[in-house]
This record gives structure tokens, C-alpha cells and sequence, in this order.
């Protein structure tokens, strides 16, 4: 599996442990799932003002938002890892809803890693079934990975 990391903000200073989880979870995701890891995924992290502007532009929402999944919809056959699609995370905005669920932007970014990954698969949460149905994804990855509202997997 490939993840490519692009920081494009400086709001939010990033520990190399956000790095770690952010491929911890797209494993057990794709695990979950009974895929392979042979999946390339980039996630970019930026800032309130950035998502914002990228919302309004691909989904018509004028306003900041946690995370946003591009899936990869192509059907090419090329060789080496399947380009799954790209995620992009405002750090500003989950470390201030991480202080709003009491819980630290380590399992906020593992969460949202996770329910992104899931948006890239094709799951969605617009009608109810499908909502609990990611939910509880979701919640068996951090369960799996141990990451808990007061810790960090350890």
C-alpha cells in the first residue's frame, strides 16, 4: 500500500504518529473489507479556509467541513497499486471538533481516515441504513486498532 502525505496548511503541527495512524487505518479498512493492500491513497491535510473552498467547488456547500473523499473512479490496467482516490482533512477543523468530543486529534484523524476510506469504497451515509452501516465500519476499526476516546492505541 502506498499513502502519500501532503501537509498544505501550518495551523496544525503534525506528529509523525498521525502519519502512522493514517496507515494503520486504511489497512484494517481494507482488511475489514477482504481487499488487498495493493492501493495507492493520498491524503492532504488544510486548513478551514482551503476545505471550505474546496467544498464549494465539488459539492456547491459554502462552508468548512472535516474531510472530503475523491474517489478514483478509473478503469485503467496498469501495473503496480490500484489509485484508490484522495482524501483531504482540515486539521483546523478536527483538532476543534477533538476538543468539542473530548477525545485527542490523534483518534479524530484515525476516525476520519476511516470514514473516508469507506466514502473511497463507495459507502455513504445519506439514507439511514447506509449511515449505521458505515457507522459500525467505522466503529469496528477503532476498536480493532484500539483507539479509544482517552488514548491513543496504546
Amino acid at each position: 500500500m502506498d499513502i502519500y502525505i501532503d501537509n498544505r496548511q501550518d495551523k496544525v503541527q503534525i506528529e509523525e504518529e498521525i502519519n502512522i495512524i493514517i496507515e494503520k487505518v486504511a489497512r484494517e479498512v481494507l482488511s475489514l473489507e477482504n481487499m488487498s493492500l495493493d492501493y495507492e491513497i493520498s491524503v492532504s491535510f488544510v486548513d478551514n479556509r482551503e476545505i471550505r473552498e474546496l467544498n464549494k467547488e465539488y459539492r456547491g456547500v459554502d462552508k468548512d467541513t472535516d474531510v472530503l473523499s475523491f474517489p478514483i473512479d478509473d478503469e485503467f490496467d496498469l501495473e503496480g497499486p490500484i489509485l484508490l482516490g484522495d482524501i483531504i482533512i482540515s486539521l483546523e477543523k478536527a483538532l476543534e471538533q477533538s476538543k468539542d468530543f473530548g477525545h485527542s486529534l490523534y483518534r479524530e484523524v484515525a476516525y476520519l481516515t476511516a470514514h473516508s476510506i469507506f466514502h473511497l469504497l463507495g459507502y455513504d451515509h445519506m439514507e439511514e441504513d447506509e449511515k449505521n452501516i458505515m457507522r459500525e465500519k467505522e466503529k469496528e476499526i477503532m476498536k480493532k486498532l484500539r483507539i479509544f476516546k482517552d488514548n491513543k492505541g496504546e
